[in-house]
């Protein structure tokens, strides 16, 4: 099965809850944080494993993709600015989540236990 970070009923964001051992069949749970990385479409995602695996070389994936150049620069483009709203959204949650603590609308256990996630 094809990972996805998208909720293919609401297409909102899943989180990792659950790992699990092929070989033991052991299973933890809880709430798991991921890269910002991981986060980003699966479209991206393989635009960056070409990237890496071309050494970062935009002439040589466009080569190997068959497209120019400028069609490369511009995905790269896309996915910086995916990469950077990913960030962005982290940081603001994680305010939200302070100011809420001030205004006593959150403990700040439950403040620490949800910025752990972030």
């Amino acid at each position: 099965m094809k990972k996805s970070s998208d909720c293919p009923y609401c297409h909102d964001k899943m989180r990792i809850t659950r790992y699990r051992c092929d070989s033991c069949e052991i299973s933890i749970e809880g709430h798991f944080s991921s890269s910002a990385l991981s986060r980003l479409s699966d479209t991206h995602q393989q635009f960056i494993e070409l990237f890496v695996l071309s050494s970062g070389s935009l002439k040589q994936m466009a080569q190997n993709l068959g497209i120019t150049y400028p069609t490369v620069r511009n995905r790269l483009d896309e996915v910086i600015g995916s990469l950077k709203a990913q960030m962005k959204a982290s940081e603001d949650n994680k305010d939200e989540i302070l100011e809420k603590v001030e205004k006593g609308e959150l403990s700040p256990e439950a403040a620490a236990e949800i910025l752990k996630d972030l």
